[in-house]
């Protein structure tokens, strides 16, 4: 007769949310640029600032930042030809996340325009600087040639490593620094992936009613990498 394998626990979704304040943001080689950039408004050197990195990097955490900071007005990519300039007097603006091809480039020539007019600031976050854009207006181009780009990088170990701490503190979970190294050689160099690897882990943890440690981690990173989703490691 074979034996009862023990019962599961079910993960509970107690709404953990991390704190992305600028207080406890995690600045390394990676994003320090950046970091000094968002820190230094409104003394910026340019009315716009193009904030440039990979998918991951934390780009759109750090615009958040500043969008709290500056009280800034943040219109969807596809709704800029809406902005009301006269806003701009009062506020300035974030447009986060503007891809080649995938934007209207007279509506943006226009807002970059109305921010120098108005004396205001304009942060724009993508992948790719302006130059990689594709962009077809001549004075669109001739305009974010005046711009201030800063490059935010792939996120390398100390960061890897501080935000992966930050956010098992975020869950009251005290990790342990070879869990730490053991994870940050094999996952994808993302914060993104950081934030989902650190929730399956604390959500297996309470499933199988352990600690998390490495043979864990390498549980939970095989499932990963096997394509499983859900639990079910």
């Amino acid at each position: 007769m074979s034996a009862t394998p023990p019962p599961r626990q079910l993960p509970l979704d107690l709404g953990h949310r991390a704190d992305y304040s600028r207080d406890h943001l995690i600045v390394s080689d990676a994003n320090a640029a950046a970091v000094a950039m968002i820190d230094r408004w409104p003394d910026w050197p340019a009315p716009v600032v193009v904030l440039a990195g990979p998918t991951g990097s934390g780009k759109t955490h750090l615009a958040d930042i500043w969008r709290a900071r500056a009280a800034a007005i943040a219109p969807a990519v596809g709704d800029i030809a809406a902005v009301d300039p006269a806003v701009l007097a009062e506020r300035p603006i974030l447009v986060d996340g503007i891809a080649p091809g995938a934007f209207d480039e007279t509506a943006l020539f226009h807002l970059i325009n109305a921010v120098r007019a108005a004396g205001s600031s304009l942060l724009l976050t993508s992948r790719h600087f302006p130059a990689a854009w594709g962009i077809g207006l001549a004075d669109l181009n001739s305009r974010l040639k005046a711009a201030t780009l800063v490059e935010i990088g792939e996120p390398d170990d100390r960061l890897l490593a501080g935000v992966i701490t930050k956010l098992f503190a975020d869950r009251q979970i005290e990790i342990e620094r070879h869990v730490v190294q053991y994870l940050i050689a094999r996952i994808e160099r993302s914060l993104s992936t950081a934030n989902r690897v650190v929730e399956r882990l604390d959500r297996a943890a309470m499933e199988q009613k352990c600690r998390i440690s490495r043979a864990l981690a390498a549980q939970v990173i095989g499932a990963i990498d096997a394509g499983q989703g859900g639990l079910d490691l």
